[in-house]
């Protein structure tokens, strides 16, 4: 499970640009609950997943994973637990390395260096296997350098790296916003397929409305830092992007025109 008590940033502190990013956010996920976060720019988004990742430390609160308090744990020691997928296709990999270099660093994650063989051929053997379920014909470009794949192919590889050691929390940031909208539909596809085959406790931060309503069994909403909605179950399943803006209105009391000015 995921237990985030209370947690609160603020950047540029006793500055004219002091911000609060988060503000006494407060968040319990389920082993296996996929939770899709939306909001405008600057509502705490990035700025949650960030915190959870130990990108920086948080002034106060406290990030529990599985009964295990991460809060004041380093980046690195937390990608034991997590797997991170980024906005920018670009990171996530290592451009100059084969797609079955990439693969075998992911699945070193967090264990002892040695000095065996690089790549066995069992682990070439289940790289393909496991490449072939992307439907993408990767398994047949595995010594293929990652830096000549496309934005998408490079995504849906990330996807797998972040997922391959099954990580205790899956965290999406905003991972198809840089795609055109045929390949982002795939790589979401191919997240939600991953996420459920896998059972994998999953927040995705997303910009789409549509898409946060799609995927997934709850829905949070943030604004100026906070979680202001909370939607799941059988509300979840009958949400529509009207009810969601009405929704949005009376829990921020704020009006707006249509989404975009809610997302721009």
């Amino acid at each position: 499970m995921l237990d985030i008590t209370d947690v609160r940033k603020t950047f540029n502190v006793k500055t004219v640009n002091e911000r609060i990013a988060l503000d006494g956010v407060s968040l319990h996920l389920e082993a296996e609950d996929f939770v899709t976060v939306i909001g405008g720019n600057g509502a705490g988004k990035s700025t949650l997943l960030n915190a959870i990742a130990g990108v920086w430390p948080v002034d106060s609160g406290s990030i529990v994973i599985d009964g295990r308090d991460i809060t004041g744990m380093p980046e690195h020691k937390r990608a034991i637990v997590l797997g991170r997928v980024f906005q920018d296709p670009m990171m996530g990999t290592a451009a100059t390395m084969q797609i079955e270099e990439n693969l075998a660093l992911a699945a070193r994650r967090g264990d002892s260096r040695t000095l065996k063989t690089g790549i066995t051929r069992e682990e070439r053997a289940a790289y393909r296997d496991q490449l072939a379920q992307l439907g993408l014909g990767l398994e047949d470009r595995m010594t293929a350098k990652v830096g000549l794949l496309s934005g998408g192919q490079r995504q849906a590889l990330t996807l797998l790296m972040a997922t391959l050691k099954k990580p205790k929390l899956l965290l999406l940031d905003e991972h198809t916003a840089a795609l055109d909208p045929r390949t982002a539909a795939k790589v979401l596809e191919l997240s939600e397929k991953i996420i459920r085959e896998n059972h994998l406790m999953t927040l995705m931060v997303t910009h789409n409305m549509k898409d946060a309503i799609r995927y997934g069994n709850r829905l949070i909403m943030m604004n100026e830092g906070r979680i202001i909605l909370d939607i799941s179950g059988e509300e979840k399943k009958q949400l529509t992007i009207e009810r969601l803006m009405e929704a949005f209105a009376k829990a921020s009391g704020e009006t707006f025109v249509n989404d975009r000015m809610l997302l721009s």
